[in-house]
């Protein structure tokens, strides 16, 4: 007896005959009737009765499924943990990440891969631009890249998996003119004080074009690290136009938070290299395509 033979056994019981279980599991009928019969005589047990063209479990049959299906899930965990001794049982994952995307879902992919996978570390490395991106990439210093732009990348020699659209927003102090929620058109931040990046981002992009809309408001902050933008809101200086990676920290550090109406969006996406990835690397990026589909899926609802 062997575990091939028990699920032919489990097979030919979920689907009712010998034919649909042999075009189920892509073997010939007559080679799986004879591996049953194999079976039954290894046990000593008639499994089934035949009934016209279908199947019934026998006496002993019925007896032995549950048993069956132990020994096929106990087997499929002795796979799991091998595997996790062979390559997750320790090591580094390198990943290169973008300051927003490094915000979410880069929390949500570590505090999940971590959870699944404590003997391994990831480790992140900042990356300013979509290029110093790729190059970490491409040049092995990263076998993953998180990134931000402001349309679906492509780049050779490089795997892309797109992971989500986080659309813009405004992030205010607490003591703002409007309400946590609601949405906001660049008309309604006539007057407002605005922190900014450096030229050339798609966020200061937004705010060149709110300024240049909304009378009287102004850029009064420009700065390099993205890091720095939720405490200069903080402190009263001004509000700030952020993808929405931000909004549940934000929200956590008692400031409000409000739709821009018309916005953009940042794409997100993973990147890595076609070539053989660690089995860590592998993991993770699994992880990440896992999330990728949820949220597609609960976009779509």
């Amino acid at each position: 007896m062997d575990a091939r033979q028990l699920q032919y056994f489990l097979a030919i019981v979920e689907h009712g005959t010998f034919s649909k279980a042999a075009a189920a599991l892509h073997m010939a009928q007559p080679s799986l009737s004879q591996a049953m019969a194999n079976l039954e005589a290894d046990l000593g047990v008639s499994l089934f009765h035949r009934i016209g063209r279908g199947v019934v479990l026998s006496e002993a049959g019925a007896e032995l499924l549950e048993p069956s299906r132990r020994v096929l899930r106990d087997l499929d965990a002795v796979r799991d943990k091998a595997t996790a001794l062979a390559g997750l049982g320790g090591g580094t994952v390198d990943v290169a990440a973008m300051p927003s995307p490094g915000i979410e879902p880069l929390t949500t992919l570590i505090h999940r891969f971590t959870g699944l996978h404590p003997s391994v570390t990831v480790a992140t490395r900042a990356a300013f631009t979509c290029e110093e991106t790729i190059d970490l990439v491409r040049n092995g210093a990263c076998e993953l890249g998180l990134l931000g732009s402001a349309e679906p990348i492509t780049t050779p020699g490089i795997d892309v998996l797109a992971v989500e659209e986080q659309p813009y927003i405004i992030v205010a102090p607490a003591d703002a003119a409007f309400e946590d929620g609601v949405t906001l058109h660049p008309a309604d931040l006539a007057g407002q004080r605005l922190i900014a990046s450096r030229p050339g981002s798609l966020m200061r992009t937004i705010v060149d074009e709110i300024t240049e809309h909304s009378q009287g408001a102004k850029i009064v902050a420009a700065v390099d690290h993205r890091t720095s933008i939720l405490p200069l809101v903080l402190t009263g200086v001004g509000i700030a136009v952020l993808p929405a990676a931000w909004t549940r920290l934000a929200r956590r550090c008692g400031l409000v938070v409000a739709s821009l109406e018309p916005t953009s969006h940042l794409h997100i996406a993973m990147i890595s290299l076609p070539s053989h990835l660690t089995p860590g690397a592998r993991a993770f990026l699994e992880l990440t395509r896992a999330l990728a589909r949820r949220r597609t899926d609960a976009g779509s609802a």
